[in-house]
């Protein structure tokens, strides 16, 4: 009966759009072997990494860690867990971040608690567990297993999966649980200030093609969004044979302060109007992007095409500008390039001397497929006189 109730909640977790990366230390063993055993793992497992030895937990979290097993922890770990989820996952579809720590029954017995902490992080919420079980009750295998269970059951509520599962607590041993839910805009905050890696606004319901998994990314301030960058888009994915179509804010700004979180949503809403994903990121570096969204295909003008491979932007430095983008290479990222009206003149990709070495990662966008010469600055400009003008007009009636 226990078995057949293990299958039956995972195989609702796997039928659920929700993917997870899961990083467990100190126990939860049988959890992985579950949700690897049943059919349709792969719908909902990402990643699975144990850090169990000092060292590899401190690889994982970047730091030495002042307690192993705390709630604290947990949450970090969920944290780290979630964002590499967003990393890994398929476009549209919902993520979080599982972090497990434990511990538990040892030979020889040790003194302290037999006690677990889990945590789950979504992109709006959190969910913490704390379990104190009772000593000399079960064995290691048996407190693994009912650890398992509560695993399972918190996935299943952070994947809206109605199934429940009996944990195999006693009475006296009661979960100490918890959810917190953030805002929108204590989100944005999170991901300003670098918790989060970034955001997505799935609003596109359309479906696209059997290479979805890879992004076709659209980057830019869009201030404003224009029909120009739409149409860039739709072209860049006949271009390249298909993927999913998304535009990409980066609310962190090489030489500018980062945006506001009224500034963003005011960018954000526009996207929402023309059922358009867009993801918010805290990634301004091209080379950075690379690595959040790896495989994914870049949509560029020729004139960031140019900067891209101008050793100015590198410290002079030839060789550094190479061995960056052959980072980028590396992780399966190309750029997309259309053409871009510079001082005048009307540049495309065949106008720029692309090194020989990294020359594969961009693919040329023919302008007889788009040529556009708007531009977000032209219409704020355009705009800017507009406005003057009512202003002067209002004046003159008043």
């Amino acid at each position: 009966m226990g078995e057949a109730a293990i299958r039956t909640i995972v195989e609702a977790i796997h039928s659920s759009p929700t993917q997870a990366v899961v990083y467990l230390s100190g126990g939860a063993s049988l959890a992985l072997g579950w949700l690897m055993s049943v059919p349709g793992a792969s719908n909902t497992l990402l990643e699975a990494v144990v850090p169990y030895s000092r060292i590899s937990m401190v690889q994982l979290l970047g730091r030495v860690p002042s307690q192993h097993c705390s709630q604290s922890m947990a949450n970090e770990m969920a944290l780290l867990a979630y964002n590499r989820a967003l990393k890994l996952s398929k476009p549209g579809y919902s993520v979080i971040g599982v972090g497990f720590t434990g511990s538990l029954a040892t030979s020889p017995p040790k003194r302290g608690d037999h006690r677990f902490f889990l945590s789950m992080r979504a992109s709006d919420r959190i969910w913490e567990t704390g379990v104190t079980l009772t000593k000399n009750l079960r064995s290691r295998e048996e407190e693994d297993k009912v650890a398992s269970r509560v695993l399972i059951q918190a996935m299943a509520k952070a994947c809206q999966v109605s199934e429940t599962l009996d944990s195999g607590l006693t009475k006296s041993e009661v979960a100490d649980e918890s959810e917190t839910q953030f805002s929108e805009e204590q989100e944005l905050e999170q991901l300003i200030n670098g918790q989060l890696s970034c955001k997505i606004y799935p609003f596109s319901r359309e479906a696209y093609g059997s290479d979805k998994d890879r992004k076709i990314i659209l980057p830019g301030s869009f201030n404003p969004l224009h029909d120009g960058h739409l149409k860039l888009l739709e072209v860049a994915m006949s271009v390249c044979g298909g993927g999913y179509p998304c535009f990409e804010i980066s609310a962190v700004n090489a030489d500018k302060p980062p945006l506001s979180v009224a500034q963003i949503k005011d960018r954000v809403k526009q996207f929402e109007a023309v059922g358009k994903t867009v993801i918010v990121s805290n990634q301004p570096y091209f080379y950075k992007k690379a690595e959040l969204f790896p495989g994914s295909s870049f949509v560029i003008g020729a004139d960031t095409a140019a900067r891209l491979v101008n050793p100015k932007y590198y410290e002079g430095s030839n060789k550094r500008m190479l061995e960056i983008l052959g980072d980028c290479k590396r992780t399966g990222c190309t750029f997309l390039v259309g053409g871009r009206n510079v001082d005048g003149v009307f540049k495309v990709l065949e106008d720029i001397d692309i090194p020989e070495e990294i020359s594969e990662m961009f693919i040329s966008i023919p302008e007889e497929k788009f040529r556009m010469d708007i531009s977000s600055t032209e219409l704020r400009k355009n705009q800017g006189g507009v406005d003057k003008r009512k202003r002067e007009i209002t004046e003159e009636e008043e």
